[in-house]
């Protein structure tokens, strides 16, 4: 398992997080294609933040020895990530349309 491919299942997490929490949560949808652009970018955008601390997926390589605590974590965030996105977006867009 290399780095990239630890990116892209980083990335579809986040899409899938996004996508079953609109599923469950209605009022948090943005419709197919607006799910999964935030997905990607609030999972992107977490990981990275939270990749500073050691849970990049270079670092979960580790020199070709493959660290499965780290990736859950990387999971875990990145699903995170997703969820996060749809709830500031909505709420982006909730500000925004506020009659004054």
């Amino acid at each position: 398992m290399t780095g990239t491919l630890i990116s892209l299942i980083s990335i579809i997490v986040g899409i899938v997080a996004a996508h079953t929490f609109a599923n469950f949560k209605k009022k948090y949808t943005f419709g197919f294609i607006g799910n999964t652009v935030i997905g990607v970018f609030g999972s992107i955008l977490l990981i990275k933040s939270f990749g500073r601390l050691g849970f990049t997926p270079w670092s979960i390589m580790n020199n070709g020895d493959f660290d499965g605590f780290r990736l859950m974590i990387n999971i875990l965030v990145s699903a995170l990530g997703g969820i996060l996105g749809l709830i500031i977006g909505k709420w982006m867009v909730q500000k925004i349309n506020r009659k004054a």
